[in-house]
């Protein structure tokens, strides 16, 4: 009874996301899978889609609170993470709140800054804390960023770095609405429908139970190496110069096991893997120049791998 509780929670959270924002719903299957993880998501998709939108929706559903910052080229590290100001009555510093004090951080156009702002947002993302001036400080469980950036401007832009990459849990991009959306969409713009109007459905502490529970779903054995050949495929093919990392194989593992706890399950299924396999993998990885002329993707090669190695038969 306790899982079919669990279940309906999670089709609340969609159905209630679903009154503001317009998308596919696979879209929102794996933004649920980020979150269920405890992962972070790079969105990259033009202008206008609603990805604002999306980041209002899921912090008002949940429940928690919501922080966006807009990077510009002059956005500095303390923006971020908060900085230290002495009071002069106390006699003390103060730790001043940065934008990453909160349970949802919206990072709008996170390449438009510079690398050194950028990587500002590493120990939060891996360790779910921040230094400043050598004091700790936690930030609030759950956490998670959503990054945005735009594909097609590249001017005055700072490419993410592999190590940053890497941090993300998946990449995802919205796309256009077909038309059925669209009239949808229309209609909650003309019915004034905004993120401020959702109604929280639960809490962090029911995300934080979760997350929790989906540890506890069972991976055997053979389909952690039927991870591991995936990874392994994606280092020695030679239209890739940079492979998954470990850190990929621990995400694909644990997006296998939000997937089998959204479909109910308590174990791991081959075809979980497969389809979480290409959103945790695909930013990852870096193609050759080769390839890049070739206009080969790594979506593409990653779908190759994923025919050609055979799958495990759980008994």
């Amino acid at each position: 009874m306790e899982n079919m509780d669990n279940l309906t929670l999670l089709e609340n959270i969609k159905s209630e996301i679903g009154s503001a924002f317009v998308g596919k719903e696979e879209l929102i299957d794996n933004i649920l899978i980020c979150l269920l993880s405890g992962g972070h998501i790079l969105l990259e998709d033009v202008p206008g889609v609603g990805k604002t939108t999306l980041a209002k929706a899921l912090a008002k559903v949940i429940d928690l609170s919501f922080g966006r910052i807009q990077f510009t080229p002059d956005t500095l590290p303390s923006d971020i993470t908060g900085v230290s100001i002495y009071n002069m009555q106390s006699g003390r510093f103060e730790y001043r709140e940065g934008a990453v004090m909160k349970h949802v951080l919206l990072a709008d156009e996170i390449n438009r800054t510079s690398p050194k702002t950028q990587s500002s947002l590493l120990e939060a993302m891996a360790e779910g804390q921040v230094t400043v001036d050598g004091e700790i400080h936690t930030l609030p469980q759950p956490f998670m960023v959503i990054a945005t950036q735009n594909p097609i401007e590249f001017l005055g832009t700072y490419p993410l770095p592999e190590a940053q990459l890497d941090r993300f849990f998946m990449k995802l991009s919205l796309g256009y609405p077909d038309k059925a959306d669209e009239l949808k969409l229309a209609s909650i713009f003309l019915n004034n429908m905004t993120t401020a109007e959702l109604n929280p459905v639960c809490t962090g502490e029911d995300i934080s139970r979760l997350q929790s529970l989906v540890k506890e779903v069972t991976i055997h054995e053979d389909i952690i190496s039927y991870i591991i050949n995936i990874a392994d495929n994606t280092r020695t093919n030679q239209k890739i110069s940079i492979g998954a990392s470990p850190r990929a194989v621990l995400a694909v593992i644990r997006a296998s096991q939000a997937y089998a706890f959204m479909q109910g399950r308590s174990f791991v299924k081959p075809d979980d893997v497969k389809r979480v396999v290409t959103p945790v993998l695909s930013h990852r990885l870096v193609m050759t120049s080769e390839a890049k002329v070739k206009k080969i993707t790594a979506d593409v090669i990653i779908r190759n791998i994923m025919t050609d190695l055979s799958i495990p038969v759980i008994r």
